[in-house]
């Protein structure tokens, strides 16, 4: 099977932010744990589903949404960090990787939106 960079990434990130959860359980911070956790592991559920899309229309419904996702999750590990839940190394770390996942994602819709413009199935 192809490699699907996007795919990877969020899944890994996924992981990621299993672990954070982990963590925000022990300080009982139980509804950052719950808001980080729901849109973390979501990107890369998203992610699945516009590979997976039946159409066009389908596709960019669900780039959209683990792109919302990654917005989210990046307000979250900076109030993770602001608040300090989480130390400053920790949050730039996961930091980076979200920027990295929403720098990708961004760039898709960019394409698929050139791509699309004037298409009738949307």
């Amino acid at each position: 099977m192809k490699q699907n960079i996007i795919l990877e990434k969020s899944y890994s990130f996924a992981l990621r932010i299993i672990g954070l959860s982990e963590y925000l359980q022990e300080k009982k911070a139980f509804v950052l744990k719950d808001q980080i956790l729901r849109s973390g592991t979501s990107i890369g559920a998203n992610a699945e589903e516009f590979v997976g899309a039946s159409s066009k229309k389908d596709f960019l419904a669900k780039l959209n949404i683990s792109y919302r996702e990654a917005r989210e999750t990046h307000y979250w590990l900076r109030l993770l960090r602001d608040a300090e839940y989480i130390t400053r190394r920790m949050a730039e770390s996961m930091l980076t990787d979200c920027e990295e996942l929403l720098k990708i994602l961004g760039s898709i819709q960019k394409t698929m939106k050139n791509r699309l413009k004037g298409d009738s199935d949307l």
